[in-house]
């Protein structure tokens, strides 16, 4: 059934909203700075099963019965993986918003394309074209630059980038419906978040639960905050897998850039983090290759958005 130019508005303005609301996460991640990554990790992963249940009851869905989980046991194993592939992106992510490492963010998600590109070429057959492969180049010199100036690879950024792609990339082979394949990504890690939970609890290592007192509102409310880790990383991502459906997928791409574009803005003009020569010069050439790239698809683009109307 084609896109109607009424679904196809909701379907740009969800995704919209799910890349600005993943651009504001430093913003949230600063009420913890210095947070311990691991336990904050432990929190989000722990608290994602029971919203994500409550997300999928108030949206009127049903999960899969345990026999379909065990007649597509393939979906399950990629499940887990992706489970663990997205859990170092988003701990590399969250050490950093909350280290005052934004920049670090930034750049690990304009970078994600580069890789997804790569990704698409090397285990999906894609072709590249002229702009994807001057892209690649750019990027990878980019990189090289900021190596070759700092003496060492900025680890931080390419592990969240790098882990992003190979977590599209499993999503692609798994069967189940986004919400239901996020809530199993969750609930196949919790009891080693649970787990990690209770170990940190009996040994008093638990920084959410330091001096916790339930008649303090202070440590009330820093409790509250990691176990806000999961609402607030997932917001988004149902909003995305909403998009998906009412929306193409090359406006989808195009508005990725919106999450890094704020998470440099915020570092930049509002954290104030350090942005020397070889940061500039290094973004510019990715942002190159990046505009290289959309310039190329806007035609592509425009024509399916005729198609669509004309199909309506």
């Amino acid at each position: 059934m084609p896109h109607t130019s009424r679904t196809t508005f909701q379907g740009n303005a969800l995704a919209a909203f799910a890349f600005l609301l993943w651009g504001l996460m430093p913003l949230y991640f600063q009420m913890l700075p210095g947070a311990d990554t691991n336990e904050l990790q432990a929190f989000r992963i722990t608290f994602s099963v029971p919203f994500m249940l409550l997300v999928i009851l108030v949206m009127g869905k049903k999960l899969p019965s345990l026999a379909a989980l065990k007649a597509d046991k393939r979906s399950v194993a990629l499940c887990g993986l992706a489970a663990v592939i997205m859990c170092v992106s988003w701990y590399n992510f969250t050490w950093a918003i909350t280290h005052g490492q934004v920049l670090a963010a930034s750049l690990g998600f304009f970078i994600n394309p580069l890789f997804a590109i790569a990704l698409g070429v090397m285990f999906l057959g894609d072709k590249l074209s002229r702009a994807q492969s001057l892209a690649v180049i750019l990027g990878s010199c980019g990189i090289g630059y900021m190596v070759y100036s700092y003496g060492e690879l900025p680890w931080s950024s390419l592990l969240m980038g790098g882990c992003f792609a190979l977590y599209g990339l499993c999503k692609k082979f798994i069967r189940f419906d986004s919400l239901t394949s996020v809530t199993l990504e969750s609930a196949l890690l919790m009891p080693f978040a649970l787990s990690y939970l209770f170990w940190l609890g009996i040994t008093d290592q638990s920084m959410a639960l330091a001096q916790f007192s339930i008649s303090d509102t202070d440590t009330w409310s820093q409790l509250l905050l990691y176990m806000g880790a999961a609402p607030i990383t997932l917001m988004p991502l149902i909003f995305f897998a909403l998009a998906i459906s009412r929306t193409s997928l090359s406006m989808i791409g195009l508005m990725q850039y919106i999450e890094p574009s704020m998470h440099f803005l915020l570092a930049v003009i509002l954290f104030n983090e350090y942005f020397d020569q070889v940061k500039a010069i290094s973004f510019a050439l990715i942002w190159t290759g990046l505009l290289l790239c959309t310039l190329e698809a806007l035609p592509a683009l425009r024509q399916k958005r005729t198609n669509l109307k004309l199909g309506s």
